[in-house]
């Protein structure tokens, strides 16, 4: 299992902005730390289940079209370069939405059922890192555990740096953005060739 390639394409796609990430870091430039955090654990179990729902759905297919790994790699690949070119093509777009109904724990988790970017990546890391070498119920848990987990981190650090982290992103966007898609760049050759 090309374990370093999933971890760089969990964190890329866990850190880089995102409705979870740009929604966090708004409420805790709005209403604090603490207020936000149980946002972010909403968005950790919303991953949670989508993760743990892609990992049965992707082995389902697998154990009946044993055929469709290696074209669901080439749609994870692809997918990966298609992020790559959208993180570097993007521009400085955030807004300041006024969010402070939204700021909850069940709020946090409904996001994710409706995250194109979090259910997108459920359905590639699965099938592309993950089932490939693990089929057993209780390492589907624990990597959906673990991505779970980074996915959750992404949005606390969002919350954690706030106002300081926008501020870094305004400044330094570009070169952030190009380090971000080569990570992804080589992540999807990296499952390509490996």
């Amino acid at each position: 299992m090309p374990l370093l390639s999933m971890l760089l394409y969990a964190f890329v796609s866990s850190f880089t902005p995102g409705p979870n990430n740009i929604m966090a870091m708004l409420f805790a430039n709005k209403y604090g730390f603490k207020k936000t955090f149980r946002f972010c654990l909403g968005v950790g179990a919303g991953f949670f289940v989508i993760i743990i729902l892609s990992c049965y759905f992707n082995l389902v297919l697998k154990n009946f079209i044993p055929k469709i790994e290696f074209i669901m790699s080439i749609i994870g690949a692809t997918y990966m370069m298609y992020l790559a070119i959208k993180i570097i093509t993007s521009k400085n777009n955030d807004q300041d939405n006024d969010g402070g109904k939204n700021n909850s724990f069940f709020a946090g988790m409904l996001l994710q059922f409706v995250n194109p970017k979090g259910i997108l990546y459920g359905i590639t890391v699965i099938p592309t890192f993950i089932i490939p070498y693990h089929t057993e119920h209780l390492s589907l848990l624990f990597y959906s555990v673990l991505l779970a987990f980074i996915g959750f981190m992404g949005t606390f650090s969002w919350n954690v740096f706030g106002s300081i982290f926008k501020k870094f992103l305004s400044k330094y966007r570009n070169q952030f953005n190009v380090a971000m898609a080569l990570l992804l760049i080589y992540s999807a050759i990296s499952i390509l060739f490996i």
